[in-house]
């Protein structure tokens, strides 16, 4: 059977061309054609094996991660490789190392936050490989609330040296990755103190190991944490727990480019805007949703794909049992997350524009747009990570019971992919810090303040609190400004709601605290608003290829309605809609499913993965799942033996003492 595309009769019934969906998907023919080149490039090395991770004890997993990684250094430098190249092999390597940490966090970190003379000083090391970097933020007793950290850096006057000092168990780091066992530099974040004041939370250069032996320095305590949720997944990565004990390092060692501390100790000011930091944590978060779009994507491409190939039920004649892919139940759990992959994969490419333009205008001193660009990027992190991973689950149990098997790759993926939904901002934190910004978005409507970017249709509240739905029958769902206003009707009434009952607390701080739940709430009907209108703006560029528009109309109409239908109550609550609209909303996301089906796999071939990528005995392109699985079964270590290790000792007399009972 080698060789067959069992899928074929399925790709021969798409409706649209499928290598045009590619470069849309991609974002453009040039990402296209490096990130097709580098996952080709990975999966045919050897190297870079990955279905034994599962079977492999901690320490063989994590050394068999340090050699994948400095296997891709040395592909990276003999290929001469692009800074974009070697991000794109990085990802397609697909295995969290401390790599990811190094470039992603500390090199970002130097940018965004030292002086021109420590980047000049530390990025040609970082960039060499000559030192390696992870990010030591998090402690034991606090993660989210950074202001909360323990760690001290206090300075000496009379050496020109910061005292970096862990007083408490729980200022221990722990959590950051690449420090357990590699890194050999930190940015670590310690409050300032000098001259007996304390001047907040700043990032400081140490160094944590010779570069000689790689011997913790003196003073120095750093080790691992501990096996993660998962088998392989997470654990090819060192997160680390690190103490000082009045670690000692120059004063050009703390980040300056914000705020600096002088030779005799006065904490001076730079011209710097304190905002630019902020710039930084829009970036990473930025690649944190693209992140959501590519993990969701792998999770749908395996089921969409099992979905068609598996077989269950049907015709009591004994006829050809029927695809899963053709229940409703199964295109009404799988299409929606095919529409939110790419719902999400837009409103990524859109961030990177934000970040772009938040950039420009933070060098030319503008900063009207930072705060609501913060919240947007803090908002659409939450939203699209905490989707994600209960998609990957709901992925999982599309594939029935073999969805379990590490094999199916999805367990692993969830395992790896989870952790986002708590770093870089707890989920649930980062949509308060949306609700705050909301609710005082809200309070200056009145002021001749007007609202920007993403809360733009907020200055249309009045408008928007009166508006009634004009849907009458089930097609009138498809105009794009009638979904927009259901969207924004919503948003802006939970918000106002909220707002009007915090005014009836004293004590705002108190209200805050007490309808939080209402108010997190008000942040996700912001939020989805923002990645239905971004679909929507999507839409309204020119797309080419023959059906390709269609094929994403449809699957923006999904998104939407599919959203409208799981939150019908704040819909129908805030009388956005009447019931009977709601009802001729399911009745056409029905209609839309039939739409998807005949394309479905061919709009998961559409994100271009190799079966190396992907990891999956059932994803696989070539449909041929079951012999694969049987192959599969073979290869664990527990097969070696046909009979097990143990039966001498435990199994043998077990029996033989039931025969022996037997003869009494």
């Amino acid at each position: 059977m080698e060789g067959v595309d069992h899928l074929a009769p399925e790709r021969n019934r798409a409706q649209f061309n499928v290598d045009e969906m590619k470069i849309v998907w991609a974002g453009s023919r040039h990402t296209f054609d490096v990130s097709d080149r580098m996952a080709r490039l990975v999966a045919s090395d050897p190297v870079f094996r990955k279905d034994n991770r599962a079977m492999l004890s901690r320490k063989e997993l994590f050394k068999n991660t340090l050699g994948k990684a400095a296997h891709a250094w040395k592909r990276i430098i003999e290929l001469r490789l692009s800074e974009e190249e070697a991000s794109e092999m990085r990802f397609y390597v697909d295995e969290p190392a401390f790599t990811d940490l190094h470039w992603g966090m500390f090199v970002p970190a130097i940018k965004g936050q030292g002086t021109e003379e420590q980047q000049q000083k530390w990025l040609p090391l970082a960039y060499k490989m000559q030192i390696i970097g992870c990010y030591a933020q998090t402690e034991l007793g606090h993660g989210s609330n950074v202001q909360g950290l323990e760690t001290t850096a206090t300075f000496d006057p009379e050496s020109d040296e910061f005292v970096i000092h862990s007083p408490t168990l729980t200022s221990s780091k722990w959590w950051p990755g690449g420090l357990g066992k590699v890194s050999t530099h930190a940015v670590v974040y310690a409050r300032l103190i000098t001259e007996g004041q304390e001047h907040g939370v700043h990032g400081f250069i140490v160094q944590l190991r010779s570069l000689d032996d790689h011997m913790p320095l003196p003073g120095i305590t750093v080790g691992d944490i501990g096996m993660k949720f998962g088998t392989g997944a997470y654990n090819t990565m060192d997160n680390g727990v690190l103490r000082f004990d009045n670690v000692r390092i120059p004063r050009n060692q703390m980040l300056m480019r914000v705020m600096r501390v002088t030779r005799e100790g006065k904490c001076v000011q730079s011209n710097v805007p304190r905002q630019l930091i902020y710039g930084t944590m829009v970036y990473v978060r930025q690649t944190i949703v693209s992140d959501a779009s590519s993990a969701l994507s792998r999770a749908v491409c395996i089921a969409t794909r099992y979905s068609a190939v598996r077989r269950q039920f049907g015709p009591q004649d004994g006829g050809v049992e029927t695809q899963v892919i053709d229940y409703k139940t199964q295109q009404s759990r799988l299409f929606p997350l095919l529409a939110s992959a790419y719902a999400f994969r837009f409103v990524g490419e859109w961030l990177k524009w934000l970040y772009l333009d938040v950039t420009q205008r933070l060098q030319a001193n503008d900063f009207s747009t930072l705060p609501e660009a913060h919240a947007c990027t803090a908002g659409l992190k939450s939203l699209t990570t905490s989707a994600t991973a209960d998609a990957i689950e709901e992925c999982r149990k599309l594939c029935g019971g073999h969805g379990y098997l590490s094999s199916s790759g999805l367990p692993e993926l969830f395992a790896v992919y989870v952790p986002a939904c708590t770093y870089e901002g707890d989920n649930v934190v980062l949509l308060l810090q949306v609700a705050r910004f909301l609710m005082k978005t809200v309070s200056q409507l009145g002021s001749g303040k007007k609202p920007v970017g993403t809360t733009a249709y907020m200055a249309r509240a009045e408008d928007l609190l009166q508006s009634r739905c004009s849907v009458q029958k089930a097609e009138d769902w498809l105009k794009p400004s009638v979904i927009l206003e259901a969207f924004e009707a919503r948003a802006v009434r939970m918000c106002v709601a909220c707002a009007q009952s915090l005014s009836k607390f004293q004590n705002p701080e108190e209200g805050f605290l007490e309808l939080s739940a209402d108010l997190v709430e008000a942040a996700i009907a912001h939020c989805q608003l923002i990645v239905v209108s971004k679909f929507i703006e999507k839409l309204q560029q020119d797309i080419p290829g023959k059906g390709v528009k269609q094929q994403l109309q449809i699957l923006c109409y999904i998104y939407a309605l599919n959203l409208l239908h799981k939150h019908l109550g704040d819909f129908l609550s805030t009388g956005c809609i009447i019931p009977k609209q709601a009802s001729l909303a399911n009745d056409h996301l029905r209609s839309l499913y039939s739409k998807v089906r005949p394309n479905a796999i061919a709009l998961v071939d559409a994100f271009n993965y190799t079966d190396h990528f992907l990891g999956s005995v059932l994803g696989r392109y070539d449909g041929n799942v079951y012999p694969k699985l049987y192959e599969e079964a073979w290869k664990d270590p527990l097969n070696d033996s046909v009979v097990p290790d143990g039966y001498q000792e435990y199994i043998r007399p077990m029996l033989k003492q039931q025969l022996r009972n037997a003869r009494l």
